[in-house]
Formats: structure tokens, C-alpha cells, sequence
């Protein structure tokens, strides 16, 4: 399963809102990959997702495989929605 999201928080997928999206992807058993272009990384490797540099207003591809994907996707693509809970 896959979903694509766009970044709408001013500073982008800086470091805080990268540690968001892991300490989430975690808490699921299925296992869960980012993409963005070309690059796909682990939604669990805080160092992957920074890697990806997704600045505002970038499309990301959230994509996960497992018993728990549909609720994992709903919940991240959320995340990103309410701008990993920033002000702006």
C-alpha cells in the first residue's frame, strides 16, 4: 500500500519533524518505506528520512507492507497533514 502527502510545514522535513515520522512509523509492525523521487529509504531510520531533504511543499510517498499497513499509512499521512503538530 502506498500514499502520496505533501509537506505543508514551513520548515520542511527538518530534524524534529524527521524524528516524529520514525518515533510513528515505530510503533507499527509493518514495515515502512519513504520515498521521494528516486530516493526510498526506511520510515524508521531517522538518518533516511532526513537524507530524503524534503523541503515544503515536496510530495513524499509513504509506503507500507504488514498486517498494520492501512492504519499505519492513515496515521503518518495525518502526521504530515497536521504539519507534524508545528505552528506553521
Amino acid at each position: 500500500m502506498e500514499r502520496t502527502v505533501a509537506i505543508v510545514n514551513r520548515l520542511g522535513l527538518h530534524a524534529r519533524a524527521a524524528a516524529k515520522l520514525v518515533t510513528m512509523a515505530s510503533l507499527f509492525q509493518a514495515d515502512i518505506r519513504v520515498r521521494k523521487g528516486p530516493r526510498e529509504v526506511s520510515g524508521k531510520s531517522i538518518m533516511g528520512v532526513m537524507m530524503l531533504a524534503a523541503a515544503k511543499g515536496s510530495q513524499i510517498t509513504l509506503i507500507a507492507e504488514g498486517d498494520d499497513a492501512a492504519i499505519a499509512l492513515e496515521r503518518m499521512a495525518e502526521l504530515v497533514a497536521n504539519r507534524f503538530g508545528e505552528d506553521s
